[in-house]
């Protein structure tokens, strides 16, 4: 990938509409389209134009957090590329129930027991979980069945038992159990696009003939690409909406 255009902690505010990579670290309860809105509408001002292009590489879902590539201008074309690349997260398995949208934004609709689960019976089925895996995606997502997205399906009531989801083959390169509290395990995984996290952590629930849910997510890596070189979320806001400011003080 040819030298890029980087905005980074410290750097003189650059023309946004000709083209630049934002490393963020996506908060958690923001959209990844909500993050790339409060961006687009301050570089927008920033720039003095109309609009820009802006767009991300690769969503996040809501709750979770960490690196989230955003491009403006002529770099949303690359953002294919970016979305291509192994992604490593990090975060907690919780077994011992489950909830509908697989995370933490549903309410847990069964229980079932963990007494059996030891670390043997753990390290016994990771294999199961390297290279390539078929991997059904959770009712809650934004995957397009009979040209309606999965999620509103899910809010009207039906089930993965009366809509049915293809399964879909993904890479996983490592995935690893890093500690194990009571029932909380902590991982982390590198994987290739279009990996549910999700239905990793209900996968990993059923092959303990038990349930679970993804309990936390945050996302370290995409490619080279580091979330300790990202921007605080709120931090980036604040720079720009001084740089907007400060366009208004010098019309005026």
């Amino acid at each position: 990938m040819e030298d890029l255009v980087f905005y980074k902690k410290g750097d003189d505010i650059p023309v946004f509409k000709e083209g630049t990579v934002i490393l963020v670290d996506k908060p958690s309860e923001w959209t990844s389209f909500n993050v790339v809105s409060a961006v687009r509408y301050r570089v927008s001002k920033i720039d003095k134009v109309k609009r820009i292009k802006v767009g991300h590489a690769g969503t996040l879902d809501p709750l979770a957090t960490g690196l989230l590539i955003v491009c403006t201008g002529k770099y949303t074309k690359k953002l294919e590329q970016f979305q291509a690349q192994t992604k490593r997260y990090s975060g907690t398995i919780t077994v011992g129930a489950t909830r509908p949208t697989y995370d933490m934004e549903s309410d847990i609709d069964a229980h079932f027991p963990t007494d059996h689960i030891t670390d043997e019976l753990v390290a016994s089925i990771l294999p199961q979980f390297q290279g390539d895996v078929y991997q059904k995606p959770p009712i809650f997502s934004a995957i397009k069945k009979d040209g309606e997205r999965l999620y509103k399906k899910a809010r009207r009531g039906e089930t993965t038992e009366t809509v049915e989801i293809k399964e879909r083959k993904i890479h996983i390169y490592n995935f690893e159990i890093t500690s194990r509290n009571g029932n909380d395990f902590d991982f982390i995984l590198d994987c290739s696009k279009g990996t549910y996290v999700r239905s990793l952590a209900f996968d990993f629930g059923g092959a303990l003939e038990s349930g679970a849910y993804l309990k936390r997510l945050q996302r370290d890596k995409i490619g080279d690409f580091d979330l300790k070189n990202a921007w605080d979320f709120e931090e980036l806001r604040t720079v720009l909406n001084e740089q907007v400011d400060k366009g208004k003080e010098n019309v005026s």
